[in-house]
């Protein structure tokens, strides 16, 4: 989904920001304001919850707000309702992702996918 988004929207993004944090390769704009929301809810402490979205809300405004938040709920759930249904990392793509993709974003150092299969 981030690798085609990015296609379409001709910004440049280095998807192991994804993992690593921001490098300055991304020029995806706010990218620091979204990847602060996106880790605040991950973290789950509810003040930085709502100080990162209230952050996304005043500078990029409601619609980008419902944007972010919808993407970062998505990326929770396919998580989730593949580990719940016990959907195997290797086969959640039908073995049709990009290797070279998994392996620059780090997903290979996932626990989950170093231990899948064991």
């Amino acid at each position: 989904m981030l690798r085609e988004s990015s296609q379409r929207s001709e910004e440049a993004v280095q998807l192991s920001d994804v993992t690593q944090g921001l490098s300055g390769q991304t020029q995806l704009r706010h990218a620091d304001i979204l990847m602060q929301y996106a880790e605040a809810v991950v973290q789950g402490e509810q003040s930085q919850v709502a100080a990162a979205r209230e952050a996304v809300h005043r500078v990029m405004g409601g619609e980008a707000l419902i944007d972010a938040a919808a993407t970062i709920a998505a990326f929770h759930g396919f998580v989730r309702i593949a580990d719940a249904i016990g959907i195997p990392y290797k086969t959640a793509a039908a073995g049709g992702d990009v290797p070279e993709i998994r392996e620059q974003v780090g997903v290979n150092q996932f626990h989950r996918v170093q231990t899948d299969g064991d």
